[in-house]
């Protein structure tokens, strides 16, 4: 593994651990029994991409990033989601998950655009059509609370 394609999961994986504890976070706050399933089941996803491309790159003899950004601009939804948590209100919180999952599917894209991924391509492919798949149905239950 090159040091872009280990740049970029490293990035990755900051940024899925910053979903998996925003999701947890969230999942905590959400009054909804079936919010909050559909939370903790998105930050269980996050942590399993999370295990997956820590292994992939610790098994190319490179150092894997074991940490999230906390709190770096690009994770500003994240941050924004503590004060509607605050509010316990679902809609709100839906509405900040929204937003961070927008900014992890742009770090996908922005780490696919590249050609630097040969070892990881399929496994970012298949976690960034996930993520577009959890920020859909979050976007519809956020939709449906309006």
């Amino acid at each position: 593994m090159d040091y872009d394609e280990t740049a970029a999961v490293n990035h990755l994986i900051e940024v899925l651990k910053d979903g998996e504890l925003g999701f947890t976070a969230a999942a905590e706050d959400a009054a909804d029994p079936d919010l909050k399933a559909s939370l903790l089941r998105y930050a269980n996803q996050r942590s399993d991409y999370t295990e997956t491309l820590q292994l992939i790159v610790e098994e190319s003899g490179e150092t894997a990033e074991y940490a999230g950004t906390l709190g770096a601009i690009l994770h500003q939804g994240w941050i924004n989601l503590k004060g509607a948590i605050a509010t316990r209100d679902d809609l709100a919180i839906l509405e900040e998950c929204e937003h961070a999952e927008d900014i992890a599917m742009g770090a996908y894209q922005f780490a696919l655009a590249g050609d630097h991924l040969e070892l990881t391509r399929p496994v970012i492919e298949n976690q960034s059509a996930h993520i577009r798949a959890a920020h859909n149905h979050i976007r519809i239950l956020r939709d449906a609370l309006r």
